[in-house]
């Protein structure tokens, strides 16, 4: 009880104090005196607005700062209190609320999911029966790679964390359960439901009271209050036709998303500053409090998953390992270990690491669409601190890898083609169709052409365009949101719509995609 009331009375206090303006800092090292112009130049070549940064050194924070524009249009700068959302970034603290558990003993890293979650369920009964606490922070369910990502996002999602889990049954593996790595957003938002169930509360109270207030972090993993919504970044795309420009589903809001424990949670460069503090002090905070236990926080940053180094890893970082552990990847760097992790949202880019051995702590918040704006200013400052590395401008080696990257794509790119006309009448092809897991979506007239809406995801909309036979070509309004896609009717032999299949909008053959395990069809209600 006295632990809670403390909790409470610590949160009370940061937002009394939320008011106050943190100021920048800058005692940088000789080698990274540069590091504001390097920021400045890196916003402007990856066109990504703001950025706010902060760096940790023996204890001590040597940079906090905040760059560019945190909303383009009313002309207000980022400062380091400004808030992002952390998207993947968010997956250390669900992480860290199940290690909180197990150092209680209400479960162990080995306790099957099935038996805190009774309504649990895998499509592959292995997987389901075997399924444990550890499986669902390291990607390696047999999902394939954003398996289920459908019910989270465009936001604003109509799916509830009880429907994503009960859906789970519904996915398709794509590999076999422990195989292989393949990341995973439905798994973390399990594992928050494994917290919310054993707790008798919300995983975002759980996280506010136990790790935020301790550590004196003004940041949220779900409802944010007003104070907030006045110095939040909003988040930007960028595209050649029409420059930078916002994506409102993404920004921050009052309300807090379904897929929090997967990537929801919001904080500023400020706070993340205290979080990575917390892991280079092993899991105490500023004034010795325990976070996590030993045992936990070695758990934690031990590999569980390996994954593979690319040539451009052993390139750049001489690396010669990499995996992912519970909420973090692990790799070394010139011979460091080095823990971090990103997070990829349309409009939010962020990157947080620390360095063990060096007492170094780097956090990267931006919201811009283009990872090399974190990725080049990570780079430069890791470098910096590690004196065998290269020291090379990292802004034109992201720049030379992305032009590279664009054509491979292009060389391999061909856009189908088809008659542009369809055999029925189109309106033969409106009507309501439904699936069994994502619910219902409505073929209507409008003009002369066709839409698509759908029940539970009411920012996907489209347009229909004939492409041949029975299948059409989905335009969805926000391409920001989601990518062109095929709509493949089923017609039987009376010449009479039965349903539809979606598919990427491709001439290759993609078995892993968003829509593979929908099936829709005529709804009858």
């Amino acid at each position: 009880m006295r632990r809670l009331f403390l909790s409470g009375l610590c949160a009370t206090l940061i937002a009394a104090q939320a008011a106050a303006d943190t100021q920048p800092v800058n005692q940088l090292p000789s080698d990274l005196k540069t590091l504001p112009d390097t920021i400045d130049r890196a916003l402007s070549e990856f066109y990504t607005p703001g950025m706010s940064v902060g760096i940790v050194k023996n204890g001590k924070i040597v940079y906090l700062a905040g760059h560019g524009l945190r909303d383009k249009e009313q002309g207000l700068p980022v400062t380091p209190d400004t808030w992002f959302r952390l998207a993947s970034v968010s997956k250390a603290f669900t992480a860290t609320t199940v290690a909180q558990l197990v150092d209680e003993e209400k479960l162990n890293w080995h306790t099957k999911v099935e038996d805190v979650l009774p309504g649990f369920r895998m499509a592959d009964p292995f997987a389901s029966r075997e399924m444990d606490i550890t499986d669902l922070l390291t990607h390696r369910s047999g999902l394939g790679s954003g398996a289920g990502d459908s019910m989270l996002w465009p936001e604003p999602s109509g799916f509830s964390r009880q429907d994503i889990v009960h859906n789970l049954r519904f996915l398709t593996p794509q590999y076999s359960f422990r195989s292989e790595y393949a990341y995973s957003n439905v798994m973390y938002i399990t594992a928050g439901e494994i917290v919310a169930h054993l707790t008798e509360d919300s995983w975002e109270s759980r996280l506010q009271n136990r790790v935020f207030a301790p550590l004196g972090m003004d940041c949220f993993g779900g409802d944010v209050p007003g104070y907030v919504l006045e110095n939040h970044a909003i988040s930007y795309g960028h595209n050649d036709e029409r420059g930078i420009y916002p994506i409102p589903r993404n920004q921050l809001a009052e309300k807090g998303i379904v897929s929090a424990a997967a990537g929801g949670v919001s904080c500023n460069a400020t706070g993340m500053l205290k979080w990575v503090q917390m892991w280079l002090d092993e899991g105490k905070s500023a004034g010795g409090e325990t976070i996590l236990s030993e045992d936990a926080y070695n758990t934690m940053l031990t590999p569980q998953t390996l994954l593979s180094v690319d040539d451009t890893d052993e390139e750049w970082d001489h690396m010669h390992f990499k995996a992912y552990g519970l909420g973090w990847r692990l790799m070394d760097i010139f011979g460091h270990k080095v823990i971090s992790h990103t997070g990829t949202l349309s409009g939010y880019q962020t990157y947080v690491a620390f360095v063990p051995d060096q007492q170094l702590g780097v956090v990267v918040l931006n919201n811009g669409s283009n990872y090399g704006a974190r990725g080049a200013v990570m780079q430069t400052i890791l470098k910096a601190y590690l004196p065998e590395s290269d020291k090379r401008n990292w802004i034109d080696e992201y720049r030379a890898y992305q032009d590279k990257q664009e054509e491979k794509y292009l060389a391999r790119h061909t856009t189908p083609s088809g008659s542009g006309e369809v055999l029925l009448p189109q309106n033969t092809y409106a009507g309501r169709f439904s699936d069994e897991w994502f619910g219902l979506m409505t073929v209507y007239p409008e003009g002369d052409t066709l839409r698509i809406k759908s029940d539970k995801m009411p920012t996907l909309t489209g347009r229909l365009e004939p492409f041949d036979d029975h299948t059409f070509v989905i335009r969805w309004d926000n391409q920001n949101a989601a990518s062109d896609a095929f709509i493949r009717y089923q017609v039987n032999v009376k010449r009479e719509v039965t349903g539809f299949t979606l598919y990427p909008f491709t001439e290759r053959e993609i078995t892993n995609h968003e829509w593979r395990d929908m099936v829709f069809t005529v709804d009858k209600e």
